[in-house]
């Protein structure tokens, strides 16, 4: 396993990192796909054999059951200072007023949740999980400066929004003297490239990590254009991402694992590493393949030329994600 500084910090992670929606009790959210805690134990024990120390999950993951699932695993399977630990807040936990959001109630009450489910002191990196149009930014940025100050995170990040909207938060902070954010968690892979006209630029002069989800766009990129699979048939979210135009890029995908004799998985997660602005991937695994196939693709070279294969086909999308 290689490791990268997480953007401008002096913080080490693994060029993959593990997202945990995967894992969670299936009756207590949305995902009817979700691997329980027996299941799961073994493939995040996996993943910290293959060295992988960044771990990713969020409050709202079948309803806080992730964390739970994770925690513990982590807990049980290694020290709490080798890993680096990431959740998120924004998105509704309970129902009625103040049950979701950036405020700062919504912020100081959820960190406590996600650390009481996790059963550790202090995440690694607490992420927003999208923009909240609802809330003065000026609120969010200092609640979150609030979190990091009282010692229950280290680091803070976001994810999906504009451009201009993460640019805005992230001044807001520095003008204030409070912590900016030091990683986006944004949409970005082969299938969807509307990230690299502003954000990706932005990061990168702004020093910020990049931390791509759905990196092999709900699997699409892995399997035979049309292939249903468990999670495709029930994934209201991931059925609007993608376009009948994509078809020419998973057939790239193909032709190329198939002259390398490798997965399509690697060659879709080798490009995205390829890529200057990314920090780490982040790859969900439901079964051993998967993990094995990300930590092949950091190894992995592409040539130019198959680069440029696998990019040409690409047509702009309408933005999606956010």
């Amino acid at each position: 396993m290689q490791y990268v500084k997480l953007g401008a910090t002096g913080l080490d992670v693994s060029r993959i990192c593990l997202g945990c929606m995967t894992y969670g009790v299936s009756d207590r959210g949305a995902h009817e796909w979700t691997l329980d805690e027996e299941a799961s134990r073994p493939l995040i024990r996996q993943a910290l054999d293959a060295g992988i120390n960044f771990f990713d999950t969020a409050n709202v993951y079948s309803d806080g059951s992730s964390e739970e699932i994770v925690g513990r695993a982590l807990r049980d399977f290694t020290g709490r200072d080798e890993v680096v630990l990431a959740t998120k807040v924004n998105g509704a936990m309970r129902p009625g007023p103040n049950g979701r959001g950036l405020s700062r109630k919504a912020i100081l009450s959820e960190i406590d949740h996600s650390l009481r489910r996790l059963g550790v002191d202090y995440v690694d990196l607490y992420q927003i999980h999208r923009f909240d149009p609802h809330t003065p930014v000026e609120e969010t940025m200092e609640a979150l400066h609030d979190v990091v100050k009282a010692g229950k995170a280290r680091y803070v990040g976001a994810s999906s929004m504009y451009a201009w909207q993460f640019s805005k938060m992230q001044y807001t902070a520095l003008l204030h003297g409070w912590t900016p954010f030091v990683s986006m968690q944004n949409h970005y892979n082969l299938l969807y490239r509307e990230e690299e006209r502003e954000m990706l630029p932005l990061c990168a002069d702004q020093g910020v990590g990049v931390l791509p989800w759905s990196p092999l766009a709900r699997g699409r990129l892995t399997r035979d254009w049309g292939t249903a699979t468990q999670r495709s048939n029930t994934d209201e979210f991931g059925s609007h991402l993608y376009a009948e135009g994509d078809r020419a890029i998973v057939e790239a995908v193909t032709r190329i694992a198939e002259e390398r004799g490798v997965p399509r998985a690697q060659v879709a997660l080798a490009w995205l590493l390829h890529q200057d602005a990314v920090t780490a991937p982040i790859v969900g695994a439901s079964k051993p393949q998967h993990l094995e196939d990300a930590v092949a693709a950091v190894e992995l070279e592409l040539s130019d030329k198959e680069i440029e294969e696998l990019q040409q086909p690409y047509a702009p999308h309408e933005i999606s994600g956010h």
